[in-house]
């Protein structure tokens, strides 16, 4: 039986800067969708499939995250306490987030790229251990989770996973990256190569890879070696890596979570319909927003 990951690695240290000039004091992660930032689903997420440990790669504008999953203030709970039992369910809720998970912060340094979250996070992970890689900006929402469905498929083959959606315009052989490989099951490949932006001419698949990855500890030699031969121009990623794993014979699958959306609110038109989406769903505020919706586009 193959371990199953208890640690998870969000990368937060981005500016946000298609968000300006909200994101200027408020990290894009603590943008609301409803009435939770878009880092707490991941984190309910992650939770969920298992996760214990969940660190936060961030920088010097993040402290807000850590405010948001550290214990309420007393000044707060005074004066939620003072408005009696009809808010004490705030009190309860304000209190299990800070119970979700063990929050580890971590300051990102290093060249600009998304290898360097990892790299700042090393040392919080042995190399047998294996764990999760997401974003807290872009996520999939599925049943049972995206990180739920990885890990099963980790626990039954070994090997590293990425989370991929299936693609569902020609547009987006332009966006994502595409997996090749050979077919283990349906939904399921294992990997030769991600290709960037292929084209659909191009494109050897219809899995686009998005949003996370379950990758194993020895991933950490090779990121080391990675580097150390890093000549400091350009970004410093973290998929060439894994290609030279892959080329060394380590098992790497490209899995289509199941039953899934996916959303990136990293990008203004997208936050927009993922908040629309939520708020359609939510069983209080849905009925109502629908009819709105209607009448504004009738």
């Amino acid at each position: 039986m193959n371990k199953k990951p208890t640690k998870a690695i969000i990368a937060a240290a981005g500016f946000g800067t298609r968000f300006l000039p909200q994101t200027k004091a408020m990290p894009k992660e603590m943008m609301p969708l409803i009435d939770k930032p878009i880092i707490q689903y991941v984190v309910e997420e992650l939770v969920e499939a298992g996760v214990e440990d969940i660190i936060i790669v961030g920088s010097s504008n993040k402290r807000a995250i850590e405010d948001h999953f550290d214990v309420p203030n007393e000044d707060l709970l005074a004066n939620l306490r003072s408005g009696g039992e009809k808010k004490q369910h705030y009190v309860d809720e304000l209190e299990a987030i800070a119970n979700l998970a063990n929050f580890i912060y971590v300051r990102q340094k290093g060249p600009y790229g998304n290898a360097t979250p990892l790299l700042s996070a090393a040392h919080l992970i042995a190399e047998d251990e294996p764990f999760i890689y997401t974003w807290a900006d872009d996520f999939i929402v599925a049943s049972p989770s995206r990180f739920s469905q990885m890990i099963d498929l980790h626990k039954e083959r070994g090997g590293a996973v990425l989370s991929c959606k299936r693609v569902v315009s020609d547009s987006e052989y332009d966006r994502y990256g595409i997996a090749a490989g050979e077919q283990i099951e349906p939904g399921t490949l294992r990997l030769s190569r991600i290709i960037e932006k292929p084209g659909k001419q191009n494109a050897p698949s219809e899995l686009a890879s998005v949003s996370s990855y379950l990758l194993e500890g020895r991933f950490f030699k090779y990121l080391e070696r990675a580097k150390d031969k890093f000549s400091g121009d350009g970004e410093f990623i973290f998929q060439p890596i894994m290609q030279q794993m892959i080329d060394d014979g380590h098992a790497y699958y490209a899995y289509e979570v199941k039953d899934s959306t996916y959303y990136d609110t990293g990008d203004k038109l997208e936050y927009l319909k993922t908040t629309i989406d939520f708020g359609m769903n939510h069983p209080d505020l849905g009925p109502a927003l629908i009819e709105y919706l209607k009448t504004r586009l009738s």
